[in-house]
């Protein structure tokens, strides 16, 4: 054991002692543990991080079935399944806004926009 673990123990040993730790929010309950158990271990830190700041799993996925529907759209060439793609897009794009709204982020404004076509325009040229 090297100095600076001895004498956070030590610390932490103290603390408990003089009873520091005796009115710590959420005393006796159960840790609430965010299950990643189904991340591979060395993408967990990642997630967590995103987590923290505000994005989550379920945005990630409809902003990728989003893209996949846009794909599918430009491809088609029969009308209806053209209409009826651009129907699941239409909710798809709701419901994102929705989450994305609840966080306070506005997506929707022309600057955004303009900075998606460019960045997707260069990731098109490489």
């Amino acid at each position: 054991m090297d100095f600076s673990f001895i004498v956070s123990e030590d610390r932490i040993k103290k603390a408990y002692e003089d009873g520091e730790f005796a009115n710590l929010p959420g005393l006796g309950k159960p840790l609430k543990l965010d299950d990643l158990s189904s991340i591979p271990e060395e993408l967990r830190m990642a997630y967590r991080m995103l987590k923290n700041a505000g994005f989550s799993a379920d945005e990630s996925v409809l902003r990728q079935e989003v893209m996949t529907i846009e794909d599918l759209i430009k491809k088609c060439q029969d009308d209806t399944e053209r209409e009826q793609l651009k129907n699941q897009l239409s909710e798809k794009l709701l419901r994102y806004n929705q989450m994305i709204s609840k966080r306070g982020v506005r997506t929707n404004s022309a600057l955004f926009k303009n900075y998606e076509h460019k960045l997707e325009q260069k990731l098109i040229k490489k």
